[in-house]
């Protein structure tokens, strides 16, 4: 399998995004970000995906520099298990889990897709869909997952 991988995507909303992961980046900047997303309006700047823990920044077209964005949701000691307490939860209440299958399904199609069409030489089409999960609720008592 790659482990450095670039290709474009382009969403059914007509948003064009572009990924850039690899494990081939050796000694390199603490400072160096985890997750940027580039918009129209200006750019996000996310830690380590690994962890729901801050900062978070955006910075808006004009500004001269970054802004802390303050966390909303809470766990951010606990984040990695996040899916799966939302999963039982889920179950147990009788609403639909955020981390489901069809979701798992569409992520796993879109990274194969970027092998795909990287060996082949053309565009990838998806062949699944899938809802957008709901938000988790803000404000939300500690340790909670609905309101």
């Amino acid at each position: 399998m790659p482990t450095h991988i670039a290709g474009v995507i382009d969403f059914a909303s007509g948003a064009i995004g572009m990924l850039i992961t690899s494990f081939d980046i050796k000694g390199g900047s603490s400072a160096f970000p985890y997750i940027e997303i580039y918009g129209t309006e200006g750019s996000l700047k996310v830690p380590d995906p690994n962890t729901f823990d801050g900062p978070v920044y955006v910075r808006r077209n004009g500004d001269a520099n970054w802004s802390e964005v303050p966390l909303t949701h809470g766990f951010t000691e606990q984040g990695r298990g996040l899916g799966v307490a939302d999963m039982a939860c889920a179950i147990r209440t009788g609403r639909k889990h955020r981390a489901n299958g069809g979701l798992a399904y569409h992520v796993l199609e879109a990274m194969h897709g970027f092998h795909d069409a990287s060996k082949e030489g053309k565009h990838y089409l998806m062949e699944s869909t899938c809802e957008r999960p709901a938000a988790l609720p803000l404000h939300l008592p500690a340790d909670a997952l609905d309101s």
